[in-house]
């Protein structure tokens, strides 16, 4: 995904209630800026961190700015949650996702029950993939790992493709790790033990678990490479969607 425009550089001076900003341009202007993400962004919102910022042209926006990437340490880090799934359908669409070729079709927010959405649904071949995705921003030692907060509607989503694997419909739980930083992935037990629960009980029942990492960088955000990933609770590393419960 290329940038259109050229990205705002700024420091970051605090980030608060969540969806806000305030950051310091290299004008010395200080500007409050829409942050999309719903997480605690841990590792990656540090007063004084480097950001990059979009600007919306829309004479209607309260806040013209949206946070897209944070450097933690020498590393930019995607933040902005609402191009994650953008990120994904774009990469599945030009192949770059090796256990989905032949791509035919990818709907978006598909309702897959009254009170569920899935964030992708793949047609690819002869097959149909019920797809949800989650973005990684936390790395810690080389690991990253998800989620970073309690996320009671991150495990509603993991029940719902695991009934929906006890269907017999093909499923997949898609972590993509917008920083370069790590080199495997594992659930955040310590951080959410209920998730990594589910996580384990939805690689038995047939979903498929994923983790791809993007390359970050102020001109563009580009999906690379698979990462091995772990379920377990003590590190060991798996490859590619042979994640396993343990």
């Amino acid at each position: 995904m290329l940038f259109t425009s050229p990205l705002v550089q700024g420091i970051l001076i605090k980030r608060y209630k969540r969806f806000l900003a305030d950051v310091r341009l290299e004008t010395g202007e200080i500007i409050t800026a829409h942050c999309p993400n719903t997480g605690t962004m841990l590792s990656c919102s540090a007063p004084d961190s480097q950001v990059c910022l979009s600007r919306s042209d829309n004479p209607k926006r309260k806040y013209p700015f949206t946070l897209e990437m944070v450097k933690d340490n020498s590393t930019w880090v995607g933040v902005n949650t609402a191009q994650t799934n953008k990120l994904v359908a774009e990469s599945l669409a030009k192949g770059r996702i090796a256990e989905f070729q032949d791509i035919k079709m990818i709907r978006t927010e598909v309702r897959t029950s009254d009170h569920t959405r899935l964030d992708l649904q793949v047609m690819h071949g002869e097959d149909s993939t019920f797809i949800e995705v989650k973005n990684c921003s936390l790395a810690v030692d080389r690991w990253a790992m998800f989620p970073d907060a309690v996320t009671v509607r991150g495990t509603k989503h993991l029940h719902e493709l695991i009934r929906l694997s006890q269907e017999g419909r093909k499923t997949c739980i898609f972590f993509l790790v917008q920083r370069m930083d790590a080199d495997r992935f594992r659930p955040a037990s310590h951080i959410d033990a209920t998730y990594a629960r589910a996580l384990q009980q939805a690689a038995a029942a047939g979903v498929m678990v994923l983790a791809y990492q993007a390359e970050v960088n102020p001109q563009e955000i580009r999906v690379v490479r698979s990462l091995p990933c772990s379920l377990l609770a003590t590190p060991r590393t798996f490859s590619g969607s042979d994640c396993p419960a343990d």
